[in-house]
């Protein structure tokens, strides 16, 4: 069982003195215009929304779809580079690939606490990971094949991860605003020190520069798809865009990660597995060609390589932590009694 205390989520009520749990699960039995005219016009006027204050079922039902699924990212998200760590090639990159995963279930924390503050439950989040129901990023149903997949996942899956959580920063829902400064923070450490891996092997052998560019061949076009496909085919979008739940377009963010990483990658020696990849001299910008959109949404639909060994990882670490978590919820029954004494 999860406990959500004051105590603990007030961190992400600093600009509110108005908190009350009791508050935070209010699902509205009527909506009148007046009352949507008049929401859409604090979002509009750049104000943030906090958690005990009025706003519509749908952007709730929206914030809570968008920060469970990031969360369960996160998590998830450590499954891979987890698998490296008994095989990290010194101390020093043993150090840093813990670092990084521990910060990883640390944004786990926050924004399943961010989402716990519009009335979610994190058990019945979590349920809805271990039964395959729940989205996370496709990204991580791909395998981590060789140690420079440990430099590929910094440089392109977290840099992609942090221009979208860049972004992100400007969202209208103060808990997620406030929970992405610090996130954002610690993502720009992954990006910088996956390039700074892959570009240590770049440096070194033939065959360690050739582990680099298997790793960046397969990770590139899985990595582009995670910014979602185009605002047609993206469902909740738009919606999410007017509420600004999210402030820019896929696409956008899409164009603003290739403009970053395509440098970065010639100043290696790298190439791209893009044939249309070219810089536009006019609008300064790289023209690349389309993901295969099929494969994304397949792999979205729990078909991916590694989708279902990730699931059953994740189910199996919270299985094995029951113990720790009924300890600690016993432990604070006893606290809470010593206190009314």
């Amino acid at each position: 069982m999860y406990l959500l205390n004051e105590k603990n989520i007030k961190l992400y009520f600093q600009s509110s003195n108005k908190f009350s749990i009791k508050n935070m699960n209010q699902v509205n039995k009527v909506e009148t215009e007046d009352q949507l005219i008049a929401f859409q016009k604090r979002i509009d006027e750049g104000e943030k929304i906090e958690p005990n204050e009025w706003m519509p079922n749908n952007y709730r039902k929206n914030l809570i779809r968008m920060m469970s699924q990031h969360a369960h990212s996160e998590i998830v998200g450590m499954l891979p580079e987890g698998n490296w760590i008994t095989r990290a090639p010194s101390l020093r990159r043993k150090m840093i690939l813990l670092s990084k995963i521990q910060d990883e279930a640390g944004h786990g924390l926050y924004l399943y606490s961010a989402a716990e503050t519009l009335g979610a439950s994190r058990e019945k989040m979590l349920e809805a990971l271990h039964n395959g129901t729940a989205k996370y990023s496709s990204i991580f149903n791909y395998p981590s094949l060789s140690w420079a997949d440990m430099g590929t996942i910094g440089w392109l899956v977290d840099g992609a991860a942090m221009v979208n959580q860049v972004s992100l920063m400007g969202t209208s829902y103060g808990p997620y605003h406030r929970a992405m400064i610090r996130i954002c923070k610690e993502e720009a450490f992954h990006n910088r020190q996956g390039y700074e891996l892959i570009s240590k092997l770049c440096e070194g052998t033939e065959e360690q520069k050739k582990m680099a560019q298997e790793s960046l061949n397969r990770f590139w076009w899985p990595s582009l798809m995670m910014f979602g496909p185009v605002g047609k085919d993206s469902p909740h979008s738009e919606q999410a865009l007017k509420w600004k739940i999210k402030t820019e377009s896929n696409e956008v963010l899409r164009q603003r990660f290739i403009d970053m990483t395509v440098p970065q990658a010639e100043a290696r020696g790298l190439t791209f597995p893009d044939p249309d990849l070219k810089y536009d001299k006019e609008t300064k910008t790289y023209s690349y060609g389309e993901p295969d959109w099929s494969e994304f949404f397949n792999v979205i639909k729990g078909n991916g390589p590694m989708n279902r060994r990730r699931v059953a990882a994740r189910k199996k670490a919270h299985d094995d932590g029951a113990w720790v978590r009924e300890a600690a919820e016993a432990y604070a029954g006893k606290q809470k009694k010593k206190t009314k004494n």
